[in-house]
Formats: structure tokens, sequence, C-alpha cells
């Protein structure tokens, strides 16, 4: 099969799908890989590395697009890649569909096949390619928290951990999932007193189990959600429903009801947000302001550290991606019914169902395109 790497094109964004060590494992097992010129830069990853471990180098966006089997990228694609995609051509990278509308169609008109990372299953239930992203932003959640609520980042000027005789800062977590649990522990560490809201009870006997009683946790009631939000120094939104759109936690009167100067990091942004004052922002400009509340919605958050986040994310998406080039996307789909819940769009139709129920079209199951 030819695959082919694009350079991300989001601000700022410096990820890449591939790294030359990835590519070594594809060209051993006899497929070519096509990498754009710099696509690798940003991280260090030069074109010499990728040329060293088999690749080529293309010069364009256009070339890769227009010659490979199957793209493999990061980031969902912007409207230019969209256009560029066509009929059975295989795509694999985060989608985020479910609040994007404008992409949806976008890729349900080019006929692509498009299969996205953060709705790969695993056996165990758990979204094998989306962890390792949601490690590092539950993770970063803490950092940005912390570094916003500082004065002159517009904060209330609280340090995170406190000091002796001086208390530390109250941090409420929205879900007990991996982004969750990855904030908890960066949190704790830092010597915040930290809070966890969840629904699912054994989401918090494991958080019980991993961090014992100096993380309190308690269920996602909306009475608890509002009590607990209105108190916080910093929330961190990290709920997820697979595929679909995050549900609104947060509203915007218990916003209001916040404290002047604390901040909101909504990790959840990328399906919608959980607060409805959220809105997608960029590392180029990451916060706003609402009712004195600094709110902090950058839907690519790993891409603030992209050497970490590429190689965490090559480590989980490899196996799959080498699998849809050796057997094919039927065979490979067929084969495995947990790659085959990343099917989200193919041939025009829409084939994951809560992205479907999210933006009203007629969901088809994966499996009468396998026949």
């Amino acid at each position: 099969m030819r695959v082919g790497v694009p350079k991300e094109i989001k601000v700022l964004e410096n990820r890449v799908g591939l790294t030359p060590s990835s590519v070594r494992e594809f060209v051993a097992r006899g497929h070519t890989v096509e990498v754009e010129h710099d696509a690798g830069a940003g991280i260090g990853l030069h074109d010499d590395a990728y040329v060293a471990a088999g690749a080529t180098i293309a010069r364009s966006a256009d070339a890769v697009f227009a010659n490979a089997d199957m793209i493999v990228k990061v980031k969902e694609p912007q409207p230019v890649e969209c256009r560029r995609l066509r009929p059975g051509q295989i795509l694999f990278t985060y989608l985020h569909l479910a609040p994007d509308p404008e992409q949806a169609k976008a890729l349900i008109a080019s006929g692509a096949i498009c299969i996205a990372y953060e709705t790969v299953t695993s056996p165990h239930g758990g979204l094998p390619l989306l962890a390792p992203m949601s490690e590092v932003a539950g993770r970063m959640a803490v950092q940005a928290g912390a570094f916003y609520l500082e004065k002159p980042h517009g904060g209330k000027g609280l340090l995170l951990g406190g000091v002796p005789g001086v208390a530390p800062g109250k941090v409420v977590i929205l879900g007990g999932g991996v982004v969750g649990t990855h904030a908890a522990m960066i949190a704790l560490g830092m010597g915040a007193d930290v809070t966890v809201l969840d629904r699912n009870p054994e989401a918090m006997v494991a958080l019980w189990k991993q961090f014992g009683p100096q993380l309190k946790t308690e269920f996602a009631t909306r009475d608890a959600v509002e009590r607990q939000v209105t108190r916080a120094d910093l929330v961190i939104g990290g709920v997820l429903i697979p595929g679909a759109s995050a549900p609104k936690l947060v509203t915007a009167a218990m916003v209001k009801k916040m404290p002047p100067g604390s901040v909101i990091v909504d990790v959840a942004i990328d399906q919608g947000g959980c607060c409805e004052t959220s809105r997608p922002t960029t590392h180029a400009d990451p916060t706003y302001v609402v009712d004195g509340v600094v709110h902090y919605c950058v839907a690519n958050m790993p891409g603030g550290v992209p050497r970490t986040s590429t190689f965490a994310l090559n480590n989980a998406t490899l196996p799959f991606a080498l699998a849809l080039a050796d057997k094919g996307w039927q065979g490979a789909l067929a084969e495995d019914p947990h790659l085959r819940d990343g099917l989200n769009v193919a041939f025009g139709k829409v084939t994951c169902q809560p992205v479907a129920e999210a933006l009203g079209y007629a969901f088809v199951d994966p499996r009468t395109l396998l026949q």
C-alpha cells in the first residue's frame, strides 16, 4: 500500500502522523511511504531521518494526497485537505465529527473511508487511540490552569499548591476517566485540594484505590456539580461520551457564580465542550474571559507538547495502521471489530451511530460495507 503523511496545517500544530521509526515498520512490510517536506521538522524529525527509514519526500501536500492509498494524520482534516480526498481513499486520523457538521459534510462528499482514532475501541471497553492524548491533555490541563491562575495571566493570583500556613487552591475535575485520572495525579502532586466528580461508581472506586483518601470523589448530580464548580479555583472538564457531543455539565449560570479570576480548562472542547460558555481556541490565542472567569479551551491541547504527543500517539496507532496497510481496510475491519468501531464515514455514508445521531444523518452499519 502507498501511505501518505502530510504536514499538519492546523494553527501551531507540530505533531506528525508517523515517526521515522514507524515508517521503517511499513517499509519492512513492503509498503511505500511518502512524507511531505518538513512534516516532522517542528519536533526535530527532519526529512533525512525519514529518508533513512525508507520514505520518499514529497514537495507538497497535493502530491501526498494524490499518490497515497491511505493518509495518516493527527488532527482532523482542514477544508483544503477534505477537498484533496478522493473516493475509496483511506483517512486515518482524529476526526471529532459530532460537534463539527461542516467537516462531516465535507468528508461525506469526498467519498473517502474515514477512520477516527477517537472511536476505535479495545476488548476491555477503553479507547486505546484516544487514551495517550487524553493522558497528555489531563496532565497539561493542570499546568495550564496553574499558569492562568497567576495574576499576570488573568487569574486571581493563586498558587495552586499553597504554602505552609496558606490553603491550597481548590481543583474540581469533571470526569474520572483518563483525562481526570491524569489531571488528579498532577494536581495532587502540586499539593492542591482536589475533587473528582463522576457518575460511574467503578471509576470512583478505581480513583480511591489509586490515590487514597487525599483525593475527594463525589457522585456527579446536578447539585454536586453546581456546588463544587461555584467554589472552585480551577475547573477541569474531562467528560466523554465516545463519538458524541460532550454533555453541558457547567451552565452559564454556574460560571457567573464562580470567583473572579478562577479558571476553566475544558479538555472536552474537541467534542464540543462540557461548559455552556466554552468555545474552541488555539495555542495562538488560548484564552478568553466570561463573567470574570478565564476560559482555556484549546481544541488540540497535546499539540502544545508535540514531540511527546507524537511518540505517544504512534505507540498506540502503529499496530492499527499496519493492519490497514497489510490487509486493506475491508480485511482489517472485518477481522477486528474494535478497529471497525473507528469507521465514521465511508463512501458518503455515516457509519458511527453517535455521530449520525448528533448530526442528524442516517446510520449505516459498517458491516454492510465489508461484504
